[in-house]
């Protein structure tokens, strides 16, 4: 139940040139750089309830449970489905146009996307 909580989005590193590389338009880039997102994670057991909000109120939510296949989206609106699968605490599922993966290191929740050679990572703390 690490995951469990509300984390709010303390860095950023690599934005720019994720962004750029999975196809987010550059006025889009320049309004999110500096966006505190808040992330809603619910647990129980292996069922999972993964919430993004943005400060211009847009959110996305993604139910998903360990091992089967789920309906997700993307925060563009593209839908998906996908496997998220839980290994050493770390959760990873594959997104249309990236890899990202989530866990828990000293008490921050570190959220790594990996698309090709880049990649964005996001630390947030829990609020």
């Amino acid at each position: 139940m690490a995951f469990a909580g509300k984390w709010l989005t303390e860095t950023q590193e690599g934005y720019d040139e994720f962004c750029k590389l999975v196809g987010i338009p550059d006025d889009i880039i320049e309004t999110g750089r500096g966006y505190k997102i808040i992330t809603e994670v619910t647990q129980d057991g292996n069922d999972f309830s993964w919430t993004q909000v943005y400060p211009t109120n847009a959110r996305v939510t993604n139910k998903f449970t360990i091992g089967k296949e789920s309906d997700m989206e993307t925060i563009g609106g593209k839908k998906f489905k996908a496997t998220v699968s839980l290994d050493g605490g770390k959760l990873s599922v594959t997104f249309p146009n990236y890899h990202h993966t989530c866990e828990i290191v000293g008490g921050k929740l570190i959220e790594t996307s990996k698309a090709g050679s880049v990649t964005l990572i996001r630390t947030s703390n829990k609020v």
